[in-house]
């Protein structure tokens, strides 16, 4: 008979927790209930759990398309006044994603059995981020949760279009770049040599950038292996000092401050931000809670410890906006317009404002990028094969120039 972890309270609040043996979940709930004990969450077995999770880890995917999909037909339901429970055992039937569809049924199970919706979505952090849990509980204590799940839909929409923004931007360069580094990797180790064999029955000194090139490629056929692994070497090496706190602080702290590229990356930071603290405060989570979650969702640690002396300031009974000016990588704008949001007493709106505003930022800075990358990548292309093409035709010039004198 397998054994089952719960969570209760009794008459007096008193929090207890511990573990029973049934034959199922709905047995656990009867007993705990003939006890008059208020049910906070049954779970089973860490083993099984565990199963479930790594069983899902190899399967599809779940997209930020499927948690849109999910939020705005659950919250369709549950305005139209279907109980939750129904709500969610009809949505894990119909969910194209399977794997996404496991999860539902087991917030289904974990719901029916008395956990309230929140917690039970707080044990799949692979499909609900806490930013996701802690809306979803502000919905239920406010008693607002169809109108929460849609506001979720509409964020999960934006910050996925963001995404999909700087994604598309670096495609187009990342596939050029490779090409070109592929195309002048096959000159350099495939055709070059056979150049080489045909000017050593020359009889004749070759030209210096030529000598220079067949060099290149002579060291390249030798050491190819070897710089390989001295490049994936140095990459292992990077990935590992930018695991540590210090290390991703700074190698984040220079990406903000690349040229191009930089002044992108800080404009998504601050469109996400603003964002994200807006929809929290919005859906009424707590100023604390929202900054912790906003930090932890930032994708960049310089940001990310901005945010957390931004709260600590909070905490000690300051505003917002005064430390984020202190930052450094909010603009004076920006600061200026979350002051003027706090004076008011529409924090929310004005944060509103600024995302929309850096938005429409973002898709100018990109569209930017890619007229400015274009060009760049044509001409690096053009001399760079260029270059080596006319290293090795020049000595059929030369040889051409005899002849014909």
């Amino acid at each position: 008979m397998p054994k089952f972890k719960y969570i209760v309270k009794d008459k007096d609040g008193k929090t207890i927790t511990g573990t029973i043996e049934a034959n199922d979940r709905s047995e656990v709930v009867n007993i705990l209930r003939q006890k008059e004990l208020f049910i906070v969450s049954v779970s089973e077995p860490f083993i099984r759990s565990s199963i479930l999770t790594y069983s899902i880890s190899f399967k599809k995917k779940i997209k930020t398309d499927d948690l849109v999909i999910f939020s705005r037909q659950l919250a369709t339901m549950v305005d139209a006044g279907i109980p939750l429970v129904g709500a969610l055992d009809i949505l894990g039937e119909q969910i194209d994603n399977k794997t996404f569809g496991v999860v539902i049924k087991q917030v289904h199970k974990d719901v029916e059995a008395g956990s309230s919706l929140s917690d039970a979505m707080s044990r799949h952090r692979t499909a609900f981020s806490a930013l996701f849990v802690n809306m979803v509980r502000a919905g239920e204590s406010s008693g607002t949760l169809d109108v929460i799940l849609d506001r979720l839909a509409t964020y999960e929409e934006k910050s996925s279009a963001l995404q999909k923004k700087i994604s598309s931007a670096l495609v187009y360069p990342s596939v050029v770049s490779a090409m070109a580094v592929g195309i002048t990797l096959l000159l350099l180790l495939k055709v070059i040599p056979v150049f080489k064999d045909i000017f050593s029955g020359f009889g004749a000194a070759l030209p210096t950038p030529t000598l220079v090139m067949i060099a290149i490629s002579d060291f390249l056929q030798k050491y190819f292996l070897v710089a390989v692994g001295a490049i994936m070497a140095i990459v292992f090496i990077i990935n590992r000092y930018a695991s540590t706190e210090r290390g991703r602080f700074r190698i984040d702290s220079l990406l903000l401050k690349m040229p191009v590229f930089g002044p992108l990356m800080t404009k998504v930071a601050i469109s996400k931000f603003t964002r994200t603290l807006s929809t929290l405060i919005k859906s009424g989570v707590p100023i604390l809670a929202a900054l912790e979650i906003v930090a932890k969702t930032a994708g960049n640690k310089a940001v990310e410890m901005a945010i957390d002396k931004v709260r600590m300031n909070v905490r000690e009974g300051e505003n917002i906006a005064d430390p984020l000016g202190k930052s450094k990588i909010f603009p004076p704008m920006v600061v200026r317009m979350v002051a003027v949001g706090e004076q008011a007493g529409e924090l929310e709106k004005m944060l509103s404002k600024i995302a929309d505003f850096y938005d429409e930022q973002v898709d100018a800075a990109v569209s930017a990028l890619t007229s400015l990358m274009e060009p760049f990548i044509i001409a690096f292309l053009g001399i760079v094969i260029g270059s080596i093409v006319i290293c090795m035709f020049l000595p059929i010039f030369k040889i051409t120039s005899v002849i014909g004198m």
